[in-house]
């Protein structure tokens, strides 16, 4: 029987995250770097007991190749929404898009998240919008593009130099 992915866990040294105040005590914090890695080793051990022997860094390569800008783009997401606090991300865009001042574009701001989360860039959300909504639409979806700024997150995994 294979180790555990618990063990794999340890092989790897994060360090150390020193945050400031807690932007609120009810909010979960947690890491990309260590959630990656807890994610990653999983995907490992399921690998190694799939072909009999320890996959190792090839299935953790495998893993980044195939999920990271996902589970990036997940939790960038989750800590725009105000969700859950990921530490290596921006703390001023914890909760940017529950502003009081975007209630107007709440319904044109759910679109852009569900594109977001399948996946879409700038260029198709703004293909999509000039294909489906009116001009004013459009000019609002341009401004709300520019707020959530998708480009800025191009993070590169923590623990995989590919």
């Amino acid at each position: 029987m294979m180790q555990s992915s618990t063990n794999w866990v340890t092989e790897y040294r994060f360090p150390v995250m020193i945050m400031d105040m807690p932007v609120d005590e009810n909010v979960e914090r947690r890491s990309l770097c260590e959630e990656s890695w807890r994610e990653a080793c999983a995907e490992r051990w399921y690998r190694s007991q799939d072909a009999g022997c320890d996959m190792g860094e090839h299935a953790l390569r495998q893993w980044v190749r195939l999920h990271w800008r996902g589970f990036l783009r997940a939790r960038w997401i989750e800590h725009m929404q105000g969700i859950r606090f990921w530490v290596e991300l921006d703390r001023c865009e914890f909760g940017l898009l529950r502003r009081r001042d975007l209630v107007d574009a709440r319904e044109l701001l759910d679109e852009i998240v569900n594109h977001l989360r399948r996946g879409a860039e700038n260029l198709d959300i703004v293909r999509w919008a000039r294909k489906e909504k009116t001009p004013a639409e459009q000019a609002t979806i341009n401004e709300l593009l520019t707020l959530i700024n998708i480009n800025a997150y191009r993070l590169r995994c923590s623990f995989c130099d590919d």
